[in-house]
């Protein structure tokens, strides 16, 4: 049993499908870096200038103001920090758009080398084969129909 696991895991390890999801957390990674910087040093800075210098990181609702008694706090202030969520939802949105528009381009490129006709792009070997076969079949079928004796 535990030698049939170690087995299963090499062949895991071997189709790639480890180093295809490590290389996705490193890029995924690097880009929230990115996303950050994004919405940190060019979205936010504007947004806060068109509202007199707003910083929406700290914005938030107060529920329960602090007390401060001889230099003690009592209680605790409660708050709703809605800033950051407003920051989160940009960065969302950011990470979202983006990922769509990469879809979306990943999609057009596959469609073109799935297309045998298409002679810009190369068609994968697989494709290539079933788009050989279909034809044949079709050729096959109009012979078949040419040879039917007419009723």
């Amino acid at each position: 049993m535990k030698f049939k696991i170690i087995q299963e895991f090499k062949e895991f390890a071997i189709k790639g499908n480890m180093i295809d999801i490590a290389i996705g957390v490193i890029i995924g990674t690097a880009f929230n870096k990115v996303v950050d910087v994004l919405v940190q040093e060019i979205f936010l800075p504007p947004l806060s200038f068109l509202t007199n210098g707003i910083n929406w990181e700290n914005k938030k609702i107060v529920l329960r103001e602090a007390v401060t008694i001889e230099g003690v706090t009592h209680p605790e202030e409660i708050a709703i920090g809605y800033g950051k969520l407003l920051e989160a939802t940009v960065d969302f949105l950011i990470i979202g758009f983006t990922i769509f528009l990469v879809v979306k381009l990943m999609n057009a490129i596959r469609k073109k080398a799935e297309d045998p006709k298409n002679q810009e792009v190369v068609t994968p070997k697989n494709i290539e084969l079933l788009s050989k076969i279909s034809d044949l079949m079709e050729k096959q079928v109009q012979l078949l129909e040419k040879q039917k004796p007419k009723q």
